[in-house]
């Protein structure tokens, strides 16, 4: 699965790692997250993340 990168503060979501704290399991792919979450270190929404290469 593809890592993504917050255009706005770097931060990468690894589907491997997920984001549990905020409700998202451990293998949840970037496009299967919820549309109303946000980055969990600067809050803004999926729109501002861009694949990795």
């Amino acid at each position: 699965m593809k890592k993504y990168r917050c255009e706005v503060c770097d931060w990468i979501y690894d589907p491997e790692v997920g984001d549990p704290e905020n409700g998202v399991a451990p293998g949840t792919a970037f496009e299967d997250i919820p549309d109303d979450w946000v980055c969990p270190l600067c809050g803004v929404g999926k729109d501002e993340f861009v694949e990795e290469s």
